[in-house]
């Protein structure tokens, strides 16, 4: 079934209420738990740990049925590394919502700021079936 609430919202932001200091500690876990040995910086997926929570937050005020959604695609872009002790703030976006074959296909962009600067940006694609 379709969710009109989706599309409605494509193009608006939602910036989460908080931050999140990032400490080494979860760097270092991150970084491990994919084989990454480097530890002084965060690999570029990193940001999902921060990324994933607040466009849930945004989708879940959709109305959107999470038993129907299965993960489509993820990619990142990253101005500069996150490190420990960064400061950030998530806004995410829904880019767009469509009806492929029954399906609907939702993308967000969510931007993880340290103040006024852009640090990283991840989409995330999904799939909500019919």
């Amino acid at each position: 079934m379709h969710n009109p609430g989706l599309t409605e919202l494509v193009g608006r932001t939602f910036v989460s209420a908080g931050s999140v200091t990032v400490s080494q500690e979860s760097i270092t876990a991150f970084a491990l738990a994919i084989g990454e040995p480097e530890t002084t910086v965060a690999p570029p997926t990193f940001a999902i740990t921060i990324t994933l929570d607040k466009s849930q937050e945004l989708l879940q005020s959709s109305g959107l049925d999470w038993t129907r959604v299965v993960h489509g695609d993820q990619k990142f872009s990253s101005t500069r590394p996150i490190v420990a002790g960064d400061t950030l703030v998530c806004s995410s976006t829904i880019e767009s919502a469509r009806v492929v074959a029954g399906n609907e296909i939702v993308t967000v962009r969510s931007d993880l700021h340290s103040g006024e600067e852009l640090v990283a940006s991840s989409w995330s694609t999904l799939v909500v079936r019919a």
